[in-house]
């Protein structure tokens, strides 16, 4: 496992996955057993990974107690990111939902005696609730950092402009910084290339994306009749039913032939060579061990280019008209041909 500096905004050394955590526990009806995850997350840090990923409602708070157990002993060998807003019970109250400074406050509290430690390395609001004042947001985490409770804040599922709001806010006030978004990015769901991903690397933003295999289904397991997160928790699979299936999964294992990988390895490749750092959920040690291997796939530039064309997103506008050499000419007076424009291009 090879490490990186995560954001332009943090110094922090992560692994180049991240362990997704989602599956750990089984108050959803599905998931790992305590034993099974003792094991997943040991068979991570003997592969050189330091960076867990978990959220305080998935199941229902267990995932945070597992974890919290399996890595009490050597907690400063990890870095810990987690998240609120959804609550952490079956059927939370109203002021336990939310991101308001309240919940907030309550949440970071509650998520800390779970994982039983006394910071959260970086925690993320999990997604919008349309009602917080992103100020109110951006102070909140700032005043975390100053407490001692969590030392970097990151966005979740937000829109670009809601996080830009943040970011600029926190830096004109000498607030603690924004340093990250968390996306589900894949060859499923390129909708951040529009704006998301932009963005994100204008501010320096650090950029996890969890669902890089799309909850298993570019490795083509569920056309052999397995089952998995797509059919047991199919809800919260946003595009099970893509009509660019067929074309990804096909586009994804004729890679995979080539460079001598499974099907999911290259997706997770992909994701990782677009500069987003993976998020890779298992279930079991099986899994890990296949989802490890992935850091060792190198695609080509025509690889990602066909991967690329396979599941390709319109930018829509302004994008196509910024683009169009049409547009150039008018904004340089006809001499576009003698300017070298930045060849950097998300997606």
């Amino acid at each position: 496992m090879r490490y990186k500096i995560f954001s332009e905004r943090t110094g922090l050394k992560v692994s180049e996955l991240a362990l997704g955590t989602g599956m750990f526990g089984q108050a959803w009806g599905y998931g790992a057993t305590p034993e099974e995850v003792s094991g997943i997350i040991a068979g991570f840090t003997d592969a050189g990974g330091n960076f867990l990923d978990i959220a305080d409602n998935y199941q229902h708070g267990v995932s945070e107690t597992l974890v919290g157990e399996a890595i009490a002993a050597n907690r400063d060998d990890f870095v810990i990111a987690t998240k609120f807003t959804r609550g952490a019970s079956a059927k939370p109250a109203l002021t336990r939902l939310g991101n308001n400074r309240k919940n907030m406050v309550q949440s970071v509290e509650a998520s800390l005696k779970r994982l039983k430690t006394d910071r959260i390395d970086l925690y993320f609001v999990h997604m919008d609730d349309f009602v917080t004042p992103m100020e109110e947001i951006a102070r909140g985490l700032d005043d975390l950092v100053r407490a001692g409770k969590i030392v970097y804040g990151g966005l979740s599922n937000f829109p670009a402009w809601r996080i830009a709001t943040a970011a600029n806010t926190a830096d004109l006030r000498g607030w603690t910084a924004v340093s990250a978004i968390q996306i589900e990015y894949n060859l499923l769901q390129r909708k951040p290339e529009r704006e998301l991903l932009p963005m994100a690397d204008g501010f320096g933003l650090g950029v996890m994306g969890y669902s890089p295999m799309a909850a298993g289904i570019l490795t083509g397991k569920y056309r052999k009749g397995e089952r998995g997160r797509a059919t047991d928790l199919k809800a919260s699979v946003l595009h099970a039913d893509d009509p660019n299936t067929e074309t990804a999964i096909d586009a994804v294992s004729a890679v995979a032939q080539e460079v001598g990988a499974k099907p999911g390895q290259v997706a997770v490749a992909w994701v990782k060579a677009k500069g987003v750092l993976p998020i890779v959920g298992t279930r079991t040690r099986e899994q890990l061990e296949e989802h490890l291997a992935a850091v060792s796939v190198t695609l080509s530039d025509d690889q990602i280019r066909r991967l690329d064309a396979a599941t390709a997103i319109a930018l829509g506008y302004p994008h196509e008209l910024n683009s169009s050499s049409g547009q150039r000419e008018v904004m340089t007076g006809g001499r576009f041909d003698q300017i070298d424009y930045p060849t950097r291009v998300v997606g």
